[in-house]
């Protein structure tokens, strides 16, 4: 008889959060009809969704330097004061990429129709399931070491992937650069 370990099976069960929480954003995204004259950030959606989003990246390079220090890599500051600073600038991060969030999956959906806004739409949807999975993960006992560096490291690059298929994109003026 396969007997599997229950840290196994916590690591599945938060796969399959991730996966649930992307393929329903993803679906959602789909469904909904686009709705290009909407706008919760104001007459100019761009300016307001890129400098959330640069602030959000930002954000997202101090929960890197946060984290390798508190796994000890890094010198600087005292645990007692990186731990707590690590969750808040976290919360900060995806508080603000909710208003981004919801105006690109209102006003436009998901759309596949371009390889820019195809890798975009997709890794909007794919960033709540793995920040899903990351809460979970930390919330967990007795799961991999490797798991929350692994799904910390996934968070900040995916951010960093939205941030340039849209806010390097229309700071560049409507081009990516290469």
């Amino acid at each position: 008889m396969i007997t599997i370990s229950a840290s196994r099976w916590r690591l599945a069960a938060i796969g399959l959060l991730a996966a649930g929480v992307t393929g329903a954003i993803y679906l959602a995204g789909r469904l909904i009809q686009p709705d290009y004259a909407f706008s919760l950030l104001g007459s100019s959606p761009f300016a307001v969704k890129s400098a959330l989003a640069t602030t959000a990246l930002g954000l997202a390079v101090v929960q890197v330097v946060l984290a390798l220090r508190i796994y000890g890599k890094l010198p600087a500051g005292p645990l007692r004061v990186v731990r707590p600073a690590h969750r808040i600038t976290g919360a900060v991060a995806f508080l603000i990429t909710v208003p981004v969030a919801l105006h690109c999956l209102i006003a436009y959906g998901v759309q596949l129709y371009n390889l820019r806004v195809a890798i975009h739409s997709l890794a909007g949807c794919f960033l709540y399931g793995a920040f899903a999975a990351k809460v979970l993960a930390v919330h967990t006992r007795r799961l991999p070491g490797w798991l929350l560096p692994v799904a910390g490291g996934t968070l900040a690059i995916v951010i960093g992937v939205l941030w340039y298929t849209s806010a390097l994109w229309y700071y560049n003026g409507y081009q990516l650069p290469l």
